[in-house]
């Protein structure tokens, strides 16, 4: 009986005791591998399988999420986030200035994918020069290097740098490729050479590898040039310094201007510049993550101030230029002439913000590679960190990538605003800025349209296949109808607008001598500006009358040249700048929210004409590239706000730094409106 209880009670035991076991045994080995076990650093932990196989990765932790950031060369003061704001910071510094994206992987982006806008920190590990008697866009990558599966999963897979360098010059087609990777075990490349074929680097080193083709390939009569690359470090054995200097991006360049922001020219050039006849070609390359700086949301000043540059028509080739009708002898490189003079007007007038107006490319077969042009038509503004605009003009799309490809690499400049704006309606660019308050409350001051005018309606090819323009195009009613829905979008303010003190210090917000005294007030939209390149028809319409003194509203040179206006309209003027008001209150009369429209397209008309109570402006020609007229200055149109977006004033500088015409076209000394209004 003894027996069979002591029996009875081991079965028990055993039947409880071993389940519990099992789950405190597995709850253990849980324990182990997901809390107490570190593995060792190896390939385990530096590498995971992806579309390049053993794809290798940084040894950072897994489950850290916050976002990645690459090493960052260049000016700190641009590349680094901005402190958090204190009784010494203004509002628009406590933005994140942050150069990338911090929402974007880095780690994410595709190694198999020539993408030079993008912020790659990964290194390349082998470079080579294929030729192609057809376009690889034709044909893939029928002349990609020659391969093996084994290759690729270790160094990474081609990729090719899709700008032909024999573009001008060469028999055949000849592209450059890369491999790229992150392993962390194979070595990477830190430095390109070009040498002539009888040359070899110095010092000479193992490490060094000579591409088997010419860079020339093709060239005639051009001397055999050889591209050397310098196989440095692993990954794993670099510090911090070394990574940064690591080659990450190979580009070429056409042209002798410099080249795309954070990249480096390889001198000498593959195809030397013969001025007149062919353009030269050079291979850049960039090195670690170059930031590219943010500007600052626009902002008037403390006293109530913000200045407007508007460059109208630069029209810059992939060439250094071709003077054009102008008393300068000798007059050469008038795209190099027209940035040096830019540069000075901005020195002189210090604008917040410069407005390149249309025609930023010449086209007509000149602006052949976009790219070369956009890299170098607004570096007076880059180099002086102030923020810039640009809308699209007739000539900006002739040649070359379009404008939506444009605005990309637009946005990939330093200190750039431009947006694509909606796809949905016509044109690209079509997008809306506003001006901010200095103080706290960060009100909205001044609202600038930008629009899409379009480039040509209609036109025929002649027989070679070239296209010839017959008629420009307009703005469309698509375009008027998203204009009026951003018009109604903006908030009324009360105006004239006076600071908020009441969290500001010290005396900063004491009313300015020159302002006014504000002594009635009103409920309204601020005041509108808007930038669009070919004028309306109304520009050439008959022009208002001063109501007080009878004087004839229109201030400037014009009529040296035919109209610039399409033949054709959807009533820009009648449907879209005539309804937009700036208050819906009927005491408030008829007066229109945008009070100035800012014009390109006509270099030699400069004036700027008061139609039914809309001011209609041309910039007049800045660029010693656009055609102009002998005795016929190059000048820029300013435009200076004040009073906190109440006064608009406009004058022009020419190039030999005479002010001309200065006009107040709204608030206190403006004219005023028509009576009807």
């Amino acid at each position: 009986m003894a027996a069979f209880s002591f029996s009875r009670v081991g079965r028990s035991m055993r039947g409880i005791l071993l389940p519990t076991a099992a789950v405190i045994g597995f709850s253990c080995l849980l324990t182990y591998f997901f809390v107490l076990y570190q593995p060792t650093v190896g390939p385990g932990i530096a590498q995971r399988l992806g579309w390049q196989a053993w794809d290798a990765v940084a040894t950072v932790d897994y489950f850290d999420k916050g976002p990645s950031t690459p090493t960052v060369t260049g000016d700190p003061a641009d590349g680094q986030p901005i402190p958090v704001n204190d009784d010494e910071t203004d509002w628009w510094e406590t933005i994140n200035n942050q150069p990338w994206d911090t929402t974007d992987d880095i780690e994410s982006y595709p190694l198999d994918v020539w993408a030079p806008l993008l912020p790659h920190d990964t290194g390349l590990s082998e470079i080579a020069i294929t030729r192609c008697m057809m376009s690889p866009s034709l044909v893939g990558n029928l002349c990609a290097p020659t391969t093996t599966v084994e290759q690729d999963a270790i160094k990474g897979n081609w990729v090719r740098v899709d700008r032909d360098l024999n573009t001008k010059a060469g028999l055949w087609n000849l592209n450059i490729y890369y491999r790229r990777t992150r392993r962390l075990d194979i070595p990477l490349i830190t430095d390109l050479r070009l040498l002539p074929a009888n040359e070899i680097p110095e010092p000479l080193s193992d490490s060094w590898v000579k591409v088997d083709l010419s860079i020339r390939d093709g060239v005639m009569r051009a001397e055999p040039m050889y591209l050397w690359y310098l196989q440095g470090k692993t990954m794993n054995e670099m510090n911090a310094e070394e990574k940064s200097s690591l080659i990450t991006e190979v580009d070429v360049l056409f042209g002798e201007d410099r080249p795309w922001y954070g990249f480096e020219k390889i001198e000498p050039a593959v195809t030397p510049e013969k001025e007149g006849q062919l353009d030269s070609v050079y291979v850049t390359y960039r090195r670690g993550v170059q930031s590219v700086p943010h500007a600052h949301p626009l902002h008037f000043s403390r006293d109530g101030k913000f200045k407007i540059l508007q460059v109208a028509d630069l029209h810059f080739s992939v060439s250094r230029g071709i003077c054009r009708e102008t008393d300068i002898d000798p007059c050469v490189n008038s795209d190099n002439l027209t940035n040096t003079l830019l540069g000075h007007v901005m020195d002189e007038e210090k604008p917040d913000l410069v407005v390149f107006s249309g025609d930023q490319l010449n086209g007509q077969g000149t602006s052949w590679d976009p790219k070369s042009v956009l890299a170098k038509f607004a570096v007076a503004a880059t180099d002086r960190k102030i923020p810039w605009a640009a809308i699209f003009g007739n000539h900006d799309e002739e040649n070359g990538d379009v404008k939506q490809e444009q605005v990309r690499m637009m946005n990939a400049l330093p200190y750039s605003l431009v947006q694509r704006g909606p796809k949905d309606i016509h044109g690209v660019g079509n997008y809306v800025l506003d001006v901010k308050s200095a103080d706290a409350s960060k009100t909205s001051l001044l609202t600038l349209y930008f629009l899409d005018s379009g480039s040509y309606s209609s036109g025929y090819l002649d027989w070679l296949g070239y296209f010839f323009p017959t008629e420009y195009d307009w703005i469309h009613e698509d375009q008027i109808n998203w204009f009026l829905q951003e018009s109604s979008k903006i908030q009324a303010i009360q105006r004239p607008f006076t600071p908020d003190t009441g969290k500001d210090f010290g005396s900063i917000w004491n009313r300015q001598a020159d302002q006014i005294t504000p002594t009635t007030h009103k409920l309204a939209k601020p005041n509108a500006m808007m930038f669009f390149h070919i004028p309306l028809q109304e520009s050439y319409g008959t022009a208002d009358r001063d109501p007080r003194t009878g004087q004839v509203l229109d201030i400037g040179l014009h009529d040296l040249e035919g109209s610039g206006a399409a033949k054709k309209s959807d009533g820009m003027f009648d449907k879209g700048l005539k309804k937009a008001l700036e208050s819906g209150h009927v005491a408030s009369g008829d007066i229109p929210e945008v009070k100035v429209v800012a014009n390109g397209h006509c270099h030699i008309t400069e004036d700027c004409k008061r139609v039914n109570d809309i001011w209609l402006c041309f910039g007049g020609g800045g660029s010693y590239s656009g055609y102009g007229k002998i005795g016929f200055d190059r000048r820029f149109r300013i435009y200076e706000i004040s009073d906190y977006g109440e006064t608009i004033r406009t004058y022009k500088r020419t190039e030999k730094d005479e002010i001309l015409n200065s006009y107040v076209l709204a608030g206190p000394g403006a004219p005023l409106f028509n009576p009807r209004s």
